[in-house]
């Protein structure tokens, strides 16, 4: 799943570490998101989408595969 967290950060002028101690992530959770190593739970991309202040459609975007099977 592709996402905006970098851009978000990026406009907020946060570190990864900043917005990791914020949400009570690790540093590397929060890189593993951004380099879409790593789908968040439900429950942190909410958390995520209330800390910017966006929806969850904004700062994630969700791709179908091409093809899904019968």
């Amino acid at each position: 799943m592709k996402n905006r967290l970098k851009v978000l950060r990026a406009m907020h002028d946060l570190t990864q570490e900043h917005l990791a101690n914020d949400l009570g992530v690790t540093r590397q959770t929060i890189l593993a998101i951004e380099k879409g190593k790593y789908d968040p739970s439900l429950e942190l991309a909410f958390r995520i989408s209330r800390y910017f202040h966006t929806t969850i459609e904004e700062t994630f975007i969700y791709e179908a595969p091409d093809e899904i099977p019968p």
